[in-house]
C-alpha cells in the first residue's frame, strides 16, 4: 500500500511540475518571429528529406508543426514544445503540446513533429475542442518509412498523419500518443 501511495505521489508532483513548466515564460518560445523561423525552417527540412511528407503538403488543408519538442523522463515523464499552424503556407495560429507519463524510461530526447491535417473536419475538430488529444477525436497515422513508401495521392484516407523528425538524444521509446495540444496565443 505505501509503495502504491509513493508511486501515486510521485505521479502527481510529475504533473503539477510538468503544467508548471508549460505555463512558465522561461519554457516558451523566446518570440513569435523565431518559433514562425523554426517550424518553416523544420518544414523546410521535412520535406527535403521526406517524399511522403512533400506529397502531403500539396494535399492537406493545413499543417501543424512543433520544430522542437523537449521529451525527458526516468520512470515519470514528460514532453512540451511550441508549434505553429499554418493553413496556404500562411500562419493561423500556436499550439502548445505537453504530455506526462509513466513506465520504463529513462532519458532526454530533443525532436519536431509535424500534422497534416487533411479535411476539414480533423481541422474544425483541432480549432473547436478545448485542447485536442492525440489518440481522440480524428484519426491519426504516425507515417514511418512503411507507410510513407505506399502514400499516393490515391491512398491518402486518414483525417490527419503525423511524421516524427529530426531526433537527437537518448531516451527509450518515442511517441506522440497521448500529448494534448491546446492553442496558445503569441
Amino acid at each position: 500500500m505505501a509503495n502504491r501511495n509513493t508511486v501515486l505521489r510521485a505521479a502527481a508532483i510529475a504533473l503539477i511540475a510538468l503544467a508548471l513548466a508549460a505555463h512558465a515564460p522561461s519554457a516558451r518560445a523566446a518570440s513569435r518571429q523565431e518559433l514562425e523561423r523554426e517550424a518553416a525552417q523544420a518544414l523546410k527540412s521535412l520535406y527535403a528529406q521526406n517524399s511522403a511528407a512533400r506529397l502531403l503538403r500539396d494535399k492537406a488543408r493545413a499543417v501543424l508543426v512543433f520544430p522542437s519538442i523537449v521529451k525527458a523522463g526516468f520512470m515519470f515523464g514528460g514532453q512540451m514544445g511550441e508549434g505553429v499552424l499554418t493553413k496556404g503556407g500562411k500562419v493561423a495560429g500556436f499550439y502548445n503540446s505537453v504530455a506526462a507519463s509513466y513506465g520504463l524510461q529513462a532519458g532526454v530526447q530533443v525532436f519536431g513533429y509535424a500534422l497534416f491535417f487533411m479535411n476539414n473536419d480533423a481541422l474544425s475538430y483541432l480549432d473547436s475542442s478545448k485542447g485536442w488529444e492525440v489518440g481522440v477525436g480524428p484519426s491519426i497515422v504516425v507515417v514511418d518509412s512503411g507507410v510513407g513508401k505506399t502514400l499516393t495521392s490515391t491512398t491518402l484516407t486518414q483525417d490527419v498523419y503525423a511524421f516524427i523528425f529530426d531526433q537527437k538524444g537518448l531516451m527509450g521509446g518515442l511517441g506522440i500518443q497521448g500529448s494534448k495540444i491546446t492553442k496558445i496565443s503569441k
